[in-house]
C-alpha cells in the first residue's frame, strides 16, 4: 500500500487533486487530506509521498517540509504552487517535484510514475548469512567488505561485524552479480560503498583501506568504472 498525502489550504484544489491520483493506474493508493501545514504536521501518519502546497495560511510548505524533514528523510515531497520562484527553497528541503497549478493530469502522472520508480530502487535489498549460531538478514548496501582471516570472515558493515563461516571464493561467487568485486585473495568488497582508489589501496566509505593486488587491479578498476557508468546513468534516466 503507498500513502499519499495532500496537503493544500484550497479545498477545491485538494479534492481535485485528490481526484486526479485516484484515476493513476494504480489503485493500491491509501489517500490522507489534510487543510494545511499544521494539520498535516500533528498527523502521526509517515507517508511515501506528499502532496504540498507552498503558499498556504499559517505555516506555509516550506516551513512544513523543513519540520517533516527532522523525522523523515525518504518521503518524496512533491510541491504544489501558482508560483515559480520558490524552486531555491524547494531544493533546499530536498523536494523530489514541482507542480504548477492548475494541475493537469497527466504531469500529476508522471510525478507518481517518476517518484514510484525511484521508491522501488530505494528498497532494501537484503541477504542471509549464517553467522555463529543464527541467520542475520543484512541490507546489501550497508555492507562494506567481507575479509578472510583465522580461517573465518568478516562481513564488516554500518552497523556492526559478523562472523561467517565460509569460504572467500564462495562469498565472492554469491556477491558477483550484487555489485560486488575481489580486489584481493583475501577481500571482497561492495562498489557501492567504495569511495576511491590511490595506487593500490581502496579507500571505504567507513575509512578502512582495502589492499589491491596488482594482479587483480586492472580487473577490479574496469569492474568499478563499469559499476559507477551504470549508477551514474540510471540517476541520469531517473
Amino acid at each position: 500500500m503507498i500513502k499519499i498525502a495532500i496537503c493544500d489550504d484550497d479545498v477545491i484544489i485538494l479534492n481535485h487533486t485528490k481526484e486526479i491520483i485516484e484515476s493513476y493506474k494504480i489503485k493500491d493508493l491509501q489517500i490522507y487530506s489534510y487543510k494545511n501545514g499544521e494539520e498535516l504536521l500533528e498527523s502521526e501518519e509517515t507517508f511515501d509521498i506528499i502532496f504540498l502546497d507552498i503558499d498556504m495560511n499559517g505555516i506555509n510548505g516550506i516551513e512544513t517540509a523543513k519540520k517533516i524533514r527532522i523525522y523523515d528523510k525518504k518521503v518524496k515531497i512533491i510541491y504544489v504552487t501558482n508560483y515559480t520562484d520558490y524552486t531555491y527553497s524547494a531544493f533546499s528541503v530536498h523536494a523530489f517535484g514541482y507542480l504548477i497549478k492548475p494541475i493537469k493530469e497527466k504531469n500529476l502522472h508522471e510525478q507518481l510514475d517518476e517518484a514510484l520508480s525511484y521508491m522501488k530502487e530505494d528498497e532494501e535489498c537484503l541477504i542471509d548469512f549464517i553467522t555463529e549460531g543464527e541467520l542475520v538478514r543484512v541490507d546489501i548496501k550497508k555492507i562494506y567488505y567481507f575479509e578472510y582471516i583465522s580461517r573465518k570472515i568478516l562481513m564488516k558493515t554500518s552497523e556492526k561485524t559478523y562472523i561467517i563461516r565460509d569460504k572467500i571464493s564462495a562469498i565472492s561467487d554469491k556477491m558477483k552479480d550484487l555489485g560486488f568485486e575481489m580486489p584481493h585473495k583475501s577481500f571482497v568488497v561492495n562498489l557501492y560503498n567504495v569511495k576511491s582508489i590511490k595506487g593500490y589501496d581502496i579507500y571505504m566509505m567507513d575509512e578502512s583501506i582495502i589492499p589491491l593486488s596488482q594482479k587483480k587491479s586492472s580487473e577490479f578498476r574496469n569492474a568499478l568504472n563499469i559499476y559507477l557508468s551504470n549508477h551514474i546513468e540510471k540517476q541520469i534516466r531517473g
